[in-house]
């Protein structure tokens, strides 16, 4: 109590005087950081309306119309197996949602829904409910109390698993548990509904698929259903669903996340994007690194396809929300069969209407602002997800694959590869003349889409990314910034040597499967300075939204949901 008290007079102290710091014998340095902390947000308290305006509201449709009766039935089926994967994706973001959630206000509550738990995704994953801790770097995948070392060190086969959560056994020793046991009961009503999907499909490959992907959340057994996804050419419908991206994990990237895509096939948009495809060897052959680092070739059965998302689910709905998908993650199914690329047309359209053209008006010089298309937003986006076919899933050196090697840092890393990849296949195949586009469009829709995306926060892979590759491109001059208005211009001249020398960086860095590099890069790239930040504060000022949520759900699409 009289560290308290003392804590207390400190604090008084500290805003009367006006001080950084104030020596105190005997006071407990513990006891005196958290009497601040609740001193400073008693009179700063977080203001939960001013947090909801970073997102704008977006109704997720698509037209079904072409769709026969069975198939609006497998809709409405599928989001319903996707609430399942939602719920499993709180308990690995937070625990026990109930708590949280019952105790919360209504605006609390909305964002809480907003972030899957009382961390804002968008500010560093900061605690925006009084009382919260910081949020674990491993979320819920590993016993609070567990060290890296103790990790590293412990006997555990299957201990960096996708698809096992950590726990400690009652002798206090760290043990691991399969999802599907950790889930039974969850994974039985998802496969079940998934297998009565099946039973409506109308197309076989898709029905094979349902099957499969029923038979492994039994059994964490992915890769067969896996290959089954890549063999799907027609399917009106489409489903991603599963354990799949291991951004939750921030402190080895080792965990999969659950989450649920519900799609519909946009078949003329996805008629337009067919060819891009088959030049990956040759990309892949020229680029600007040395052969070592490109000696893979990217799987031939690559596709390009467009979607309308009429659901979103798990990992993929928290915070920020994907707009573009490439998969599956699997190197050897990768190596083997290639990717799918899955570009959602209508959140992406809802992107560049509602965030980036009103940043394009505060941000980019006004005479460049002809540059930005819907078009060559699309396309970029589309690239990116290209471009984790190319370069190499494995290090040239033994280390193992690119992600084990790298860990934590690996989808930050990969993201920025993706990024700077899918400009420089933009500037090929513009030479190659099957892009016919102005090329000056993609590189100032690609400088206005990092001020979007970097206001992501620190705390995702994307922004990591898109900071790393802002200041790298500041410190080769590939843009200025007027002093006085506070627009930015591109130099398209430096712009695509600044793309050249950050692909090769990172593509070195993944080959060698250097950790420490890896880590620099991050450190020293991997932050926003203080005009950068002036300009994001402006932007939220403006009441520019930072993301969309969704009105989502088969009521949405007009179905019912049986």
């Amino acid at each position: 109590m009289k560290n308290i008290l003392l804590a207390f007079c400190c604090v008084f102290a500290l805003v009367s005087c006006r001080q950084k710091t104030i020596p105190v014998d005997n006071l407990d340095k513990k006891v005196y950081e958290e009497v601040v902390e609740e001193y400073e947000a008693s009179i700063n308290p977080i203001n939960m309306d001013e947090k909801l305006k970073k997102y704008t509201s977006f109704k997720l449709k698509a037209d079904l119309s072409h769709l026969s009766t069975n198939q609006k039935k497998m809709v409405s089926t599928l989001i319903n197996a996707s609430k399942i994967m939602d719920d499993l994706f709180w308990v690995e973001a937070l625990g026990n949602k109930k708590q949280i959630l019952n105790s919360a206000t209504e605006s609390e509550r909305k964002y809480i829904e907003i972030n899957y738990g009382p961390w804002d995704r968008l500010d560093g994953n900061s605690p925006f409910i009084k009382g919260t801790p910081p949020k674990a770097l491993g979320a819920n995948y590993y016993p609070s109390d567990m060290t890296k070392e103790e990790f590293e060190n412990a006997d555990i086969a299957d201990k960096a698993s996708l698809y096992t959560f950590i726990r400690r056994d009652k002798n206090g020793q760290l043990i691991s548990i399969p999802y599907h046991k950790m889930f039974e009961e969850e994974v039985a009503r998802a496969s079940a509904l998934l297998l009565k999907a099946a039973d409506l499909a109308e197309n076989k490959a898709f029905e094979k698929y349902l099957r499969l992907r029923a038979a492994a959340l039994l059994n964490d057994e992915y890769q067969e259903s896996d290959m089954a996804w890549l063999d799907m050419k027609d399917n009106p419908i489409d489903l991603v669903y599963g354990p799949i991206e291991t951004y939750e994990d921030q402190l080895f990237g080792y965990k999969a996340a659950h989450e649920a895509y519900v799609l519909i096939k946009d078949m003329e948009w996805s008629k337009r994007l067919e060819k891009y495809a088959a030049f990956l060897p040759d990309l892949q052959k020229g680029l600007p690194v040395d052969p070592a680092y490109k000696a893979e070739t990217p799987g031939n059965d690559t596709e390009l396809n467009a979607y309308d998302v009429v659901y979103y689910a798990g990992d993929c709905n928290a915070g920020s929300k994907t707009i573009a998908i490439n998969l599956p993650n699997d190197e050897e199914v990768q190596l083997a069969k290639g990717t799918r690329r899955l570009q959602l047309k209508n959140a992406m359209q809802a992107k560049f209407d509602k965030i980036l053209i009103p940043i394009a008006d505060e941000l980019i010089a006004e005479d460049q602002r002809k540059h930005i298309t819907f078009n060559a937003f699309f396309s970029n986006t589309m690239f990116h997800e290209v471009a984790h076919g190319l370069g190499i899933k494995n290090t040239i050196n033994g280390k193992g694959t690119v992600r084990s090697a790298l860990k934590e840092l690996a989808s930050a890393l990969e993201e920025g590869k993706a990024d700077a990849l899918g400009l420089y296949m933009i500037n090929q195949l513009h030479k190659k003349g099957e892009i016919k586009e102005d090329l000056h469009d993609f590189y100032v829709t690609f400088m206005t889409s990092i001020f979007r995306s970097v206001r992501f926060g620190a705390s995702s892979a994307h922004g990591k990314a898109n900071m790393i590759r802002f200041n790298y491109f500041k410190e080769l001059d590939a843009f200025t910034r007027h002093p006085e208005t506070g627009r930015y211009r591109i130099n398209f001249d430096k712009f695509q040597i600044a793309v050249d020398k950050l692909s090769e960086t990172i593509l070195t860095i993944q080959g060698d499967g250097d950790y420490d590099r890896c880590a620099a890069l991050v450190s020293d790239y991997a932050n926003i300075g203080e005009t950068l930040a002036g300009d994001l504060d402006m932007l939220a000022k403006k009441g520019i939204p930072v993301d969309i949520i969704f009105e989502q759900g088969a009521g949405t699409l007009g179905l019912f949901n049986k």
